[in-house]
């Protein structure tokens, strides 16, 4: 199994430090969410480990190689950076043909990513007449060309339509059930919420977080109970009890925070509060990631009251 492994990685242009001692590892077989604001570093991250730029210090390796010691790169690493990378005068078929021929991959590839990226209809079609989401397509197909067991995929669902993102998410999770390594980096909270097993956020290029995605939730955002009854004066002295407290959430319900749905049932079920609605809130994604990166964006825009 390759695991992807960024050890005290730096890179500063001139005064700038873009990546500030980065060091994590993305272990193959689950998807990873590669996360941070504007100016993160994400992006520097990614041309590091594709040697498309040099590190000032520090080393970003794929199971202990460099990628330009890989002969054949794409039998290693697949990688989407840019949509617009493939020239616009050339067909689907013919781009993915001279990668393949480039990277000794038998011709049969080609149609096989045609076909699993949804492109086969229109491979022989200029690429210049492709919408943002099949270019999109085509620089999947060509990330999984030679079949690589790392994928480094950069904002991957960008121009999809709801099919398409549908698509990109069964992708990554089929992906990773193979025992791939894949990282994607995205803005999509929700949407990376809906296929990540990992995260790994930066800010200010250095590392914020390297956690499961329930656990990182977990710590940033307290789960909290609504609850709705017929008599607030028995369930408010219920939870007073137990050192729990229910606050108005302005429709004729309460909340209960730093509780758990079973914790407050129980409770009034034993105190003989009549129960009208019982539902828990667990924190999202976007609250705990908004939580931690609230002072590391580079850019922000000032909030007015209507």
């Amino acid at each position: 199994m390759t695991s992807i492994d960024v050890q005290d990685l730096t890179k500063e242009y001139g005064s700038r430090r873009a990546v500030d001692h980065l060091t994590f590892r993305v272990e193959p077989g689950r998807v990873t969410g590669f996360l941070g604001p504007n100016g993160a570093g994400k992006s520097t991250t990614l041309r590091l480990l594709l040697g498309l730029d040099r590190p000032t210090n520090g080393t970003a390796t794929f199971g202990g190689r460099a990628y330009a010691d890989f002969p054949e790169p794409l039998r290693a690493v697949g990688a989407l950076l840019d949509a617009g990378a493939a020239h616009g005068s050339r067909t689907a078929r013919d781009h993915l043909r001279v990668l393949a021929a480039s990277n000794r991959l038998p011709e049969r590839r080609v149609d096989e990513v045609l076909e699993e990226t949804g492109l086969a209809p229109v491979a022989r079609r200029r690429v210049r007449t492709y919408s943002l989401g099949m270019r999109q397509r085509l620089g999947i197909a060509a990330a999984l060309l030679g079949d690589p067991p790392v994928v480094l995929l950069d904002e991957p669902s960008n121009g999809l339509d709801p099919e398409g993102i549908v698509w990109i998410r069964g992708l990554l999770r089929r992906l990773a059930a193979q025992g791939r390594t894949v990282l994607v980096s995205s803005h999509l909270m929700n949407e990376t919420a809906s296929f990540a097993d990992h995260l790994v956020v930066l800010g200010r290029g250095r590392l914020l977080a390297d956690l499961p995605l329930r656990a990182f939730i977990d710590t940033r955002v307290q789960p909290s109970v609504r609850v709705r009854t017929s008599d607030p004066a028995a369930l408010h002295a219920a939870l007073a009890r137990h050192g729990l407290r229910a606050d108005d959430s302005g429709d004729g319900a309460w909340t209960v925070p730093h509780a758990r749905v079973d914790e407050i049932g129980r409770l009034a079920s034993e105190a003989g509060v009549p129960l009208l609605e019982l539902a828990a809130r667990e924190g999202t994604l976007e609250e705990a990631y908004l939580d931690l990166t609230a002072t590391e964006a580079e850019f922000t825009a000032q909030h007015q009251e209507a």
